[in-house]
């Protein structure tokens, strides 16, 4: 009986045969180069995915608002087909973002980075995961026939056909996803528990497989360990090896070697920075400098500084060595004497003149009168002038 089913076992396992120019992660490492893979386009918008030995970072941990895309270049020819897709998503407590497998017609072209939100009509099938509905992450299906515009469509949760609950986010180690279609069925598997089925669709030859992630400012990193498609439908699931075995830590190796040149990496960005702000704050430190006074200039400033004190000081002692409230005084009795005796002698000259010359009394009383107007001007430039003398503050 073990003999039977050992030949069974390996009868199914002739018949699955992987479909190289579309499958990547089967091998390690995934690609010689680290900007792409061999039969695949890789990108991205706001950063570039990262291809590692054993993994593809579509999106990073930091920045949020990025995404990424990884597209297989050939169409697929197999009417029947399972696929294993292996991701990990890991982020802070509140991060998000959206994952996405499609296979749709003419591949790259019609989708780009889109998520199943912002897509507009593609032919074909998509498997979404995210964290609709609050529940912590769900896996859904999507399909369309080229007429539907999700972009625009004010519900495209109610276009699923299929979904199942899974909580997908840091669970610190890799989900694998197994998709199987054949003529009678189309089944979606995670971890070994089915997700969802249907014997109600039809998938046409001749369309792409891709990879989508979009992040938000609170972003998750969405890696990719391996994409692998099997022509075969008879392919059984693969024993998985026991955590312990050497396999398994070669695994973990395998992971940590990855994760630290990630580490790596985000450390050189963030060292080039501050290399950068360094240099900024030295030529700014520098402009600075070449704008402040010289040691010379100051100095000359001070020398100034201290003769226009000194001479201030002269000034104030000459002030207060000097008592000119006498000299005021007498100037002002002075003009007081002088009006007062020239006053009673003009009266006594007119009555005079007027007493003796009786028809010139009009040309008197205007002498009078512009004599009376100079005296009062003369005493007022002469109040004005003693009001702007210095004077002496006791």
């Amino acid at each position: 009986m073990k003999a039977l089913a050992s030949l069974a076992l390996l009868a199914a396992g002739a018949t699955a045969q992987i479909i190289e120019s579309s499958s990547f992660g089967q091998s390690y490492p995934i690609s010689p180069s680290e900007d792409s893979i061999p039969g695949w386009s890789v990108g991205g918008e706001g950063h570039d995915p990262v291809v590692l030995s054993n993994k593809v970072i579509l999106t990073p941990p930091i920045p949020g608002n990025t995404r990424g895309y990884a597209w297989s270049n050939t169409p697929v020819s197999q009417s029947e087909w399972t696929a294993e897709f292996e991701f990990r998503a890991s982020g802070p407590e509140r991060g998000g973002g959206i994952l996405q497998l499609w296979y749709t017609k003419d591949g790259h072209s019609p989708i780009g980075t889109s998520s199943i939100y912002t897509v507009g009509q593609f032919d074909g099938f998509a498997l979404v995961i995210d964290a609709h509905g609050g529940r912590g992450g769900s896996i859904r299906g999507f399909l369309n026939d080229g007429t539907t515009d999700y972009k625009s469509h004010r519900n495209v949760d109610s276009l699923a056909f299929g979904h199942c609950d899974y909580s997908y986010r840091n669970l610190g180690r890799p989900s694998i996803i197994n998709l199987k279609y054949t003529n009678s069925v189309f089944e979606v598997s995670v971890d070994d528990m089915i997700c969802f089925s249907t014997t109600k669709i039809a998938l046409p030859v001749g369309n792409s497989f891709g990879l989508t992630a979009a992040t938000p400012e609170h972003a998750d990193s969405f890696e990719i360990f391996k994409f692998v498609l099997n022509s075969a439908s008879g392919k059984t699931t693969p024993l998985r090896s026991n955590p312990v075995t050497d396999a398994g830590i070669a695994a973990q190796f395998v992971d940590l070697s990855g994760r630290l040149q990630l580490t790596n990496k985000a450390t050189s960005n963030i060292l080039q920075d501050l290399r950068m702000q360094a240099s900024n704050a030295e030529s700014r430190h520098s402009e600075l400098l070449s704008r402040a006074a010289t040691k010379d200039q100051v100095a000359a400033l001070d020398a100034r500084l201290q003769r226009i004190e000194q001479l201030l000081q002269a000034v104030q002692r000459d002030l207060e060595g000097k008592d000119y409230s006498n000299r005021f005084n007498q100037l002002h009795e002075t003009l007081r004497s002088s009006h007062l005796s020239l006053s009673e002698n003009l009266q006594g000259h007119l009555l005079s003149v007027i007493t003796a010359s009786t028809p010139r009394m009009g040309f008197f009383l205007f002498m009078v009168i512009a004599f009376q107007v100079v005296l009062a001007v003369s005493y007022v430039i002469y109040k004005r002038r003693r009001a702007n003398m210095p004077k002496k503050f006791l």
